[in-house]
């Protein structure tokens, strides 16, 4: 057994177990935050002369997509919303499932087909672009109004090497009324040529 003198030198010998204090960051690390934060806000106040700028100048239409004027319908957001799911982000549909609408014949056709078709939709054989298709589109008549409706089509008629003439809401508004009560879709493309006209 060790003698007591031993044990007291043992223990003399041994550290401390560390602990962390109050402040275990340096205060040199805190007068640079603080530093940091008061240039910033210099900067800030004295750099951003108008409300839409940033440090280097753009201003927010420069930074972000296109926004419509307001009150107008953006038709790409709704396209994104309502067809993208069916006809893909670049026009081309599915093959064998979904029509294309880059290219379609039926978009870039007469305005009146494509707002009728849109507003009651259609269910069965549909041929575009010399391919045939045999499902359902569902109707848009009673969730979007004459301006979402034509602002949708309009976007697709200038989308995807599409280049025909914007569709107005006041078309949409006549071929609405056109239908009346009609609630069914269209069964296939030959009825909705024979009945749009």
């Amino acid at each position: 057994m060790e003698q007591p003198d031993a044990i007291s030198r043992a223990r003399a010998r041994e550290k401390a177990e560390p602990a962390e204090r109050n402040r275990p960051l340096s205060m040199a690390y805190f007068a640079f935050a603080i530093v940091l934060l008061f240039w910033g806000t210099w900067y800030i106040l004295t750099e951003a002369n108008d409300a839409g700028y940033y440090g280097d100048h753009r201003t927010l239409e420069a930074l972000g997509p296109h926004k419509p004027a307001a009150g107008a319908v953006d038709g790409a957001q709704l396209f994104g919303a309502k067809c993208v799911a069916c006809h893909q982000a670049a026009g081309t549909g599915v093959p064998g499932v979904f029509p294309p609408l880059a290219g379609s014949e039926w978009v870039q056709g007469d305005p009146k087909i494509l707002v009728k078709l849109v507003l009651l939709g259609v269910s069965g054989e549909i041929e575009v672009k010399g391919a045939k298709y045999n499902g359902q589109m569902p109707s848009f008549k009673d969730t979007l109004s004459d301006a979402e409706i034509a602002a949708v089509l309009s976007h697709l008629r200038s989308q995807w090497g599409n280049s025909a003439p914007p569709v107005d809401a006041v078309a949409v508004k006549e071929a609405r009324a056109a239908v009346g009560g009609r609630g069914e879709p269209w069964k296939g493309g030959e009825e909705l040529r024979a009945g749009a006209k």
